[in-house]
């Protein structure tokens, strides 16, 4: 299926690994014209060359999103670079997780600043032109963590569910103005970020993170872990024109794990 995307003008961020980089990967290919973000030139750079066979090689820029300053320097040179942003897919940041002991009020200060304000300084600069334009879409990708309450992911969690609020409150705001913002909660994804999960819960169980894992599969009615590909294609379907009239969703992708409205 064409999704429309080809000579788009498409931001991800957090773009060098994992769900950020599938996306990036998959937008590429549907012949999009991808601006790569990062904090790690390094990072940046091994990812656009992994994509270098596609059609169209990305761009890379590098920022800190969790500064505003570079938040909107950045989408400045992407549209002087690339031409206005058509869609902007936030995927950069991921709070830490931990045991319920080791939370203090810096983890709830770093939560904030790694997942929420590293999607907000750039969807503001963003939105906001879009609305002036008339036209954008918007896809954060959050996590069920925002959601469903899990004792080594408060802080994050806290984080997750101040970004569906803010997906859904900008829908209604720009809607009018012809930009669409939704966003997809990835349940168990096969990320570097689930070692680190496993991890955090090893140590407050005193379990192994292999036997933790398989317990976390069997209660998933698909019995495993998504995939940053399989999420890739729903940030494809929700930023495509094939989603014109989706606007202000949460699309869950957990394999069926939390049975919540």
């Amino acid at each position: 299926m064409d999704m429309g995307l080809r000579d788009k003008v498409v931001v991800v961020t957090g773009a060098s690994r994992g769900i950020g980089f599938a996306c990036a990967q998959a937008f590429v290919r549907e012949g999009a014209r991808v601006a790569l973000i990062s904090r790690n030139r390094a990072n940046l750079d091994a990812a656009a060359a992994s994509i270098g066979d596609c059609a169209h090689r990305p761009t890379v820029f590098v920022a800190d999103l969790r500064d505003a300053t570079q938040a909107l320097a950045m989408v400045d040179a992407v549209e002087s670079t690339l031409g206005p942003i058509d869609v902007l897919v936030n995927s950069a940041g991921a709070a830490k997780r931990y045991p319920p002991g080791e939370i203090d009020a810096q983890a709830w200060h770093d939560a904030m600043d790694a997942k929420f304000f590293s999607y907000i300084h750039p969807l503001d600069a963003i939105v906001k032109r879009m609305g002036a334009r008339g036209r954008g879409a918007i896809v954060n990708i959050i996590g069920m963590g925002g959601k469903v309450g899990q004792p080594v992911h408060v802080p994050g969690g806290a984080a997750n569910a101040a970004l569906m609020l803010a997906t859904t409150g900008l829908a209604a705001a720009y809607g009018p103005k012809g930009v669409r913002v939704n966003a997809i909660n990835p349940g168990g994804t096969m990320t570097g970020r689930v070692h680190e999960g496993l991890q955090a819960e090893a140590r407050m169980s005193g379990l192994g993170a292999e036997e933790i894992l398989a317990r976390q599969e069997a209660r998933i009615p698909l019995r495993r872990l998504g995939t940053p590909e399989e999420v890739a294609q729903v940030a494809l379907f929700l930023a495509s024109a094939q989603a014109s009239y989706v606007t202000g969703a949460i699309v869950p992708m957990d394999g069926g794990a939390a049975s919540v409205i």
